[in-house]
């Protein structure tokens, strides 16, 4: 198996993803590469790792979530790999809901994410995209308190 982060979804994956009907919710799990240093496509000087320029976007991009209906549902940092093989391992992991597919394309659409995408792009070496649907509501893991 060849994996290949990429920043932007490729044609294919693209039309893929806004040819889906199912208006269920979705939920889109991270994996984060970061570049050691920030690089911002318009030449900008930045002292910025790639992990910070990463985060002021994380920051921003939480807020964007919250206006369409979705959340950041989890994110933390890869430690190590339990099982299986790769060659290099991710650097973070985040999980974010949307109520729908088409929430999740409004919001990257909108001029307010555009805006913020810088950090992102500065920051990201590249990720996996994988979307994910729960079509029971089931949970793994519940809540224990209360």
């Amino acid at each position: 198996m060849e994996v290949k982060n990429r920043l932007t979804p490729n044609e294919a994956q693209l039309q893929a993803f806004l040819e889906s009907g199912d208006d269920v919710p979705i939920y889109m799990v991270n994996l984060l590469k970061f570049r050691e240093k920030a690089e911002y496509a318009d030449g900008r000087a930045s002292a910025l790792t790639g992990e910070e320029a990463y985060g002021i976007y994380g920051e921003a991009v939480a807020g964007l979530l919250a206006k369409h209906g979705g959340g950041l549902m989890f994110s933390g940092k890869v430690e190590h790999l339990l099982l299986g093989e790769v060659e290099e391992l991710w650097d973070s992991i985040a999980i974010a809901s949307y109520p729908s597919r088409k929430a999740m394309f409004e919001m990257v659409a909108s001029p307010e994410y555009q805006k913020i995408a810088v950090h992102r792009e500065a920051g990201l070496a590249g990720q996996l995209n994988i979307e994910t649907v729960n079509p029971m509501g089931l949970w793994l893991v519940q809540d224990r308190e209360g």
